[in-house]
């Protein structure tokens, strides 16, 4: 396969149907894009944009192998081991044990849960738009642990840690992530 956004958005389809999914997908790769450029890796851009897509192939059809049956069929698909190990990344210490080391895993380590947990403080807000959204607003929701209870805590804490960021920064800087991709929330609600 191509290391190209469409080759992946193309293998993406093939293991995921449901919207809210593939929604996720589009906004961690928008996200991990915005990054890309933002911390000096704008050559990578793509590269960084196709991990944001494939992330989660394996979540819908084999959630109870996360992380692990996607390296699986990226291989079967000649998918770069680059994006295999990268993408298996996001799992670590969950689902898997390949650590985040290259800048670019832990920016999708630190964003995957917290994309989901300022998604869903959006959908709670009258505007229903990420343009009004502060970081104190997101502060709130993440001390509710009740609150996205699936949009795990620790894993946000440790991805700001990897990064050398505060929690204040990390939840800062991917707003700023979302609103400049023009971030909007997916209708349906996350398939198990």
């Amino acid at each position: 396969m191509e290391t190209t956004l469409e080759a992946a958005w193309e293998l993406l389809c093939k293991y995921n149907k449901g919207e809210f999914h593939l929604s996720h997908a589009k906004t961690v790769s928008d996200v991990m894009m915005y990054f890309a450029d933002q911390l000096g890796y704008g050559d990578e851009k793509e590269f960084w944009g196709v991990v944001g897509l494939l992330h989660d192939l394996d979540f819908e059809m084999y959630p109870d192998r996360h992380c692990i049956a996607s390296q699986e069929i990226m291989r079967e698909h000649g998918v770069d081991e680059r994006v295999i190990r990268a993408a298996a990344s996001h799992g670590w210490g969950i689902t898997c044990d390949i650590a985040p080391e290259h800048q670019m895993e832990k920016v999708l380590y630190a964003v995957d849960e917290l994309t989901g947990l300022i998604g869903a403080t959006v959908l709670m807000r009258p505007s229903r738009s990420i343009v009004d959204l502060e970081t104190k607003s997101v502060m709130k929701k993440f001390k509710d642990k009740r609150f996205a209870a699936g949009c795990s805590r620790e894993v946000i804490q440790k991805g700001a840690e990897l990064l050398g960021w505060t929690l204040e920064e990390l939840i800062t800087r991917t707003i700023e992530a979302m609103k400049a991709t023009g971030y909007t929330p997916p209708q349906g609600k996350p398939e198990s």
